[in-house]
């Protein structure tokens, strides 16, 4: 089985607010000191159940990223968490494409790497939320689509089963492959990498894609950010007086209900 996992670099949302700041045009977060970007959270558990998968059935597995040259990092994380190889397209016109020409890039390169059985992609970025690039991509590659998937049961033949999240519950569905499935977090908890994985992703040589490796030309759909903006946040606490801690019970349910909270 051939395996396909989309992988965007974004910076680290576990970032405490306080310490996000903008460049000076406003354009872009600054990572502060010591804080490398990483992968994107929802694309971590693409891989990971990508892993599973090939430990199971066999096959291979491509990560494939749209970025600047400094997403070769997560792409090497990848490796270094046991991906085969990885392929990053990096040409300047597709920076600043729109969720559509985005997906269409990727699309042209998973159809440049063909024999694919199965598109692993995270179900949306931290960064956008988003969740549009995996539908663009399925509709360019003519595949079925299904997200968010909570769980990939079975691999029965040309076919997987997998639960796909709704409000209620879930739904289980059975598709035909080739397919492409938008991990959600609840599948898994994605691996650290080995020494050995480690080593590996050291040695690992990355490919750069550009328009003429895909026979493409820029996107004639481009997305310009004006600005970011920050929210300043503040909070507060106050204490609930009292000697006893029945008469803080009371004092805080009295507080609570003043509020409206009960």
């Amino acid at each position: 089985m051939n395996i396909i996992v989309t992988i965007k670099q974004v910076v680290d949302p576990n970032i405490p607010p306080s310490h996000i700041e903008l460049d000076p045009a406003g354009k872009r977060v600054v990572p502060p000191f010591g804080i490398p970007p990483v992968i994107n959270g929802y694309d971590a558990n693409a891989l990971e159940e990508a892993l599973r998968l090939r430990a199971k059935y066999g096959g291979r597995i491509t990560a494939l990223g749209l970025g600047e040259d400094s997403g070769r990092e997560s792409l090497k994380r990848a490796i270094a968490m046991g991906a085969d190889s990885a392929i990053l397209l990096s040409d300047p016109d597709w920076m600043h494409a729109d969720s559509a020409g985005v997906g269409r890039l990727l699309a042209a390169a998973i159809r440049k790497v063909g024999d694919v059985d199965l598109v692993l992609c995270g179900r949306q970025a931290s960064d956008t939320d988003g969740g549009q690039v995996l539908y663009w991509i399925a509709e360019a590659l003519d595949l079925p689509a299904v997200s968010p998937v909570s769980r990939i049961e079975e691999l029965d033949g040309r076919n997987v089963t997998v639960h796909r999240l709704i409000e209620e519950g879930y739904q289980r569905l059975r598709v035909e492959l080739p397919a492409l499935l938008g991990i959600s977090s609840e599948t898994n908890e994605p691996r650290l990498p080995s020494l050995r994985g480690t080593m590996a992703a050291g040695r690992a040589m990355i490919p750069g894609w550009k328009a003429p490796d895909l026979g493409l030309e820029a996107p004639a759909a481009k997305v310009e950010l004006r600005q970011l903006r920050t929210q300043a946040r503040t909070s507060s606490a106050e204490l609930i007086a009292g000697n006893l801690g029945a008469e803080q019970g009371v004092a805080l349910a009295d507080k609570l209900h003043e509020l409206g909270l009960i």
